[in-house]
């Protein structure tokens, strides 16, 4: 099964890679140059667990990518289209991975499982 849902992630990271290549005119470079920039919502962490994952899940939930990405588009600003998908390919590229959403409970704690060098590996 994690096989499959890796492969789901995947499909979903190449069509933000491919609608990145049809709908937005930046150079090819920006995609993978912003790519890791919605990781800047760990500092969230700064304040706390609570704050830490509320903040973290806002950047890193698919939905709200896509309703950032569907705004820009009806609107007309290119920007925002574009952050909605470098949102979308981040939080994809991230579950490939193995890092979910955040668990108030600690940065470790994802809806995947646990993260980092003590989790608990499951087969």
């Amino acid at each position: 099964m994690k096989t499959l849902l890796n492969l789901e992630e995947i499909a979903m990271f190449l069509m933000a890679i491919i609608l990145f290549n049809v709908r937005i005119s930046y150079a090819w470079w920006v995609f993978p140059a912003c790519l890791l920039l919605p990781d800047i919502s760990m500092i969230g962490y700064a304040a706390g667990n609570k704050v830490g994952a509320v903040v973290y899940n806002f950047f890193h939930h698919k939905g709200i990518a896509l309703l950032v990405y569907l705004a820009g588009h009806l609107l007309g600003f290119e920007w925002l289209a574009f952050t909605g998908i470098i949102l979308f390919a981040h939080s994809c590229m991230d579950r490939v991975f193995g890092y979910g959403l955040k668990y108030m409970s600690g940065f470790k704690d994802t809806h995947l499982g646990e993260i980092g060098r003590t989790a608990k590996r499951k087969s």
